[in-house]
């Protein structure tokens, strides 16, 4: 007869857990869970930080197109920059063009500088990892002519 209670117990080994052990589970997660979502909470914000990163890189590039063609000008490069910021769905961009384009001589390099400060464009409330930080990126190109 004991011998039953000890196959039974092999095979079902939950029911004869200890009632000391009841609520381990609970704690562990309480412990680990608070670590883990600061860990998941962390990645998507260097993502995003990341994917803006390189959206100020394609801006400043279309920029810098749109800077070096001969019928260019200071608004147009901006405007530029910002149609493509916003087709993507970031809004808030400091442009910064110099020379002027209208004003540039052909084969002079023309550099087209983007910033934002990523509270403007993370999706946490109040982002605490790279709050203050600017994201920014800047193109050269020369100017065309003859």
């Amino acid at each position: 007869m004991n011998r039953r209670r000890l196959v039974a117990a092999s095979r079902h080994p939950s029911w004869r857990r200890s009632p000391r052990r009841r609520g381990v589970a609970a704690v562990e997660f309480a412990i680990v869970a608070p670590l883990f979502f600061l860990l998941i909470i962390g990645i998507i914000e260097i993502g995003r930080a990341m994917m803006v990163q390189q959206v100020l890189i394609n801006a400043s590039r279309v920029g810098a197109r749109r800077a070096i063609t001969l019928s260019s000008s200071e608004q147009a490069v901006t405007d530029a920059v910002t149609e493509y910021a916003n087709g993507v769905g970031i809004s808030g961009l400091s442009v910064e063009v110099s020379p002027d384009p209208a004003a540039a001589a052909a084969g002079q390099a023309i550099t087209v500088d983007v910033e934002i400060d990523f509270q403007e464009v993370s999706w946490m409330p109040a982002p605490w990892f790279m709050g203050g930080k600017q994201l920014g990126a800047s193109s050269v190109m020369r100017k065309e002519g003859f």
